[in-house]
């Protein structure tokens, strides 16, 4: 499997960085973009270096080299998660504006029908937000916002991390154990 990752300057980037980690521990080849804002963000938000997420990927390119294979069609995926996805870079997407690799590789990944799961880490939304989510997910984007569950009964921030890692990873049939799924059965009598 081949997946393309972008983590963009929203809140929440130890989401993709956590992505990452299970991508590699999966075996599935990623390739990395992070925005000039999700860089800062990384910076402010984990003690994450930039060398050490490009170790965690298989590949990794710079959001201004709109030159790179992810930028073509013909540079075959198996699909893009942006994680976290910010509103900007939603409106990026949604309006086609490819000025950068994230938005232009997500742009490629729904023009080629591939799948797209953009992980928004806002709060709270306004109209405009919610229009352009609807919007994208009409194009053929997943929406999987950055709500975790807590049927799993998460004991740390870790675990409600993983949750919506683990969530993210299921759209794309990727197999893990970072949460307990639900299981309601009916008790034996």
């Amino acid at each position: 499997m081949r997946l393309v990752v972008a983590i963009t300057g929203s809140s929440g980037v130890i989401y993709g960085i956590r992505f990452l980690e299970e991508l590699k521990r999966a075996g599935v080849e990623s390739h990395l973009i992070i925005s000039k804002w999700g860089k800062i963000t990384i910076s402010y938000e984990t003690k994450y270096t930039i060398p050490e997420l490009d170790k965690l990927a298989s590949f990794s390119y710079s959001d201004d080299d709109l030159a790179a294979r992810l930028s073509s069609g013909s540079f075959l995926t198996d699909g893009m998660a942006v994680i976290p996805c910010s509103m900007k870079t939603l409106g990026g997407i949604v309006n086609s504006y490819a000025e950068s690799l994230v938005v232009r590789a997500a742009d490629v990944t729904l023009k080629e029908s591939r799948k797209l799961v953009l992980v928004p880490r806002e709060a709270p939304l306004n109209r405009i937000h919610m229009k352009q989510l609807l919007e994208a997910s009409e194009a053929g984007a997943i929406i999987m916002p950055a709500m975790p569950g807590f049927y799993h009964k998460p004991e740390t921030m870790g675990d409600l991390i993983d949750h919506v890692v683990g969530k993210t990873l299921d759209l794309f049939g990727i197999r893990h154990d970072l949460y307990t799924r639900w299981d309601n059965k009916p008790k034996k009598k």
